[in-house]
Order: C-alpha cells, then sequence, then structure tokens
C-alpha cells in the first residue's frame, strides 16, 4: 500500500485542463472587447478636450476686443461693445489613425493660434472651425461650431464631435449644453 502511493503520480488531467481552457477563453471572450471599446473612448477625449480648449480660446478672443475700450465716466454714454470671431478653417492634418503634428507655425491656421490655441503634441482628430463670420461687431448667433473629425481605426468610418457657441442676451458667449457626436467610437 505504501508503495503504490509512493508510485501515485501527482498532476493535472486532462478534464481539468480542458475546464481552465474554457474559463480562459470566456474571460478572454468578454474582456478584449471591452479592452478595445476602453482604448476607443479613451482616444476620443482628446476630441472633446481640444475642441473644449477652442472655446475657451474664442471666449478670450471675443473679450479681448470688448475689455480693452476701458470704463466710461459716469454720466457719459457708453462706446458701442465691439466683438470679434476669427475666420473659418480646419487644421488640415490627416484624418486616420495616425496621430499626426499639427504645424501651428502655417498661415493655414493663423485663426486658430489667435484663439491661443495649439495641441501639445501630436493629434488624432482635424480640427475645424466653421459659422465664423470674421468680422467684428457681429451680434448673429450662432457665432461658432467648433469640431474635430477622426478616423481612430482607420476603417473610413469617421466620428464627429461638435460644440455650437452662441452669444446670450449681456454679448457673452455661451457653448450649447454639449458635443453632438455622430459615431463616437465609430
Amino acid at each position: 500500500m505504501l508503495q503504490k502511493l509512493l508510485r501515485k503520480k501527482s498532476g493535472f488531467t486532462l478534464i481539468e485542463l480542458m475546464i481552465v481552457v474554457v474559463i480562459i477563453g470566456i474571460l478572454a471572450a468578454v474582456a478584449i472587447p471591452a479592452f478595445i471599446r476602453f482604448v476607443k473612448r479613451s482616444k476620443t477625449s482628446e476630441a472633446t478636450s481640444l475642441t473644449k480648449g477652442l472655446y475657451e480660446g474664442a471666449v478670450t478672443y471675443w473679450n479681448a476686443i470688448n475689455d480693452a475700450q476701458g470704463l466710461t465716466a459716469m454720466g457719459s454714454a457708453a462706446t458701442a461693445s465691439t466683438h470679434c470671431t476669427v475666420a473659418a478653417g480646419n487644421t488640415g492634418n490627416a484624418i486616420n489613425d495616425q496621430k499626426t503634428q499639427i504645424d501651428m507655425s502655417a498661415s493655414t491656421v493663423d485663426n486658430f493660434a489667435a484663439l491661443g490655441w495649439s495641441p501639445s503634441g501630436p493629434v488624432l482628430y482635424q480640427y475645424i472651425i466653421s459659422g465664423s463670420t470674421d468680422t467684428c461687431g457681429t451680434t448673429v448667433s450662432p457665432v461658432y461650431t467648433f469640431g474635430s473629425i477622426g478616423d481612430i481605426d482607420n476603417d473610413t468610418n469617421k466620428s464627429s464631435f461638435e460644440l455650437a457657441v452662441g452669444i446670450d442676451g449681456e454679448g457673452s458667449l455661451y457653448h450649447g449644453a454639449g458635443f453632438y457626436m455622430i459615431d463616437e467610437l465609430e
């Protein structure tokens, strides 16, 4: 009896190994799509944060002319408020799954530079300013639509994010409640 116990080899049976393989397969089938979705969502955060940066730059640009007029003396008429916008345009970088560096010294992105907007590194999305009248003294609302277009998995389906900007009753810029998104994760 003692010799029989000493000769018995320890290890896993084929059934036990097959059960482990099935469990790993089920976990992979659930985890891999969730991970891919997570990676895509993290890439889209670039579009929303940089597009909000365009809005913040536009507010500063919009107010810079008006604030430069200074205060009026008591009893005197206030000078007319003047606000300015920048021209419509886009950054012109390629729309694909590779990050590209935007040349902020190029004249084609002067309107982005005027808003004080400059990405800190390569970007996945192309950025757009549209709806601008490129005038001072504008009172038409909406003033801008800021947007971004990307193809984060290079399948020719594009995702887009838009942020509408208008003028409130006091002549200040405001943006819509949120982004208008099309095929966010494509």
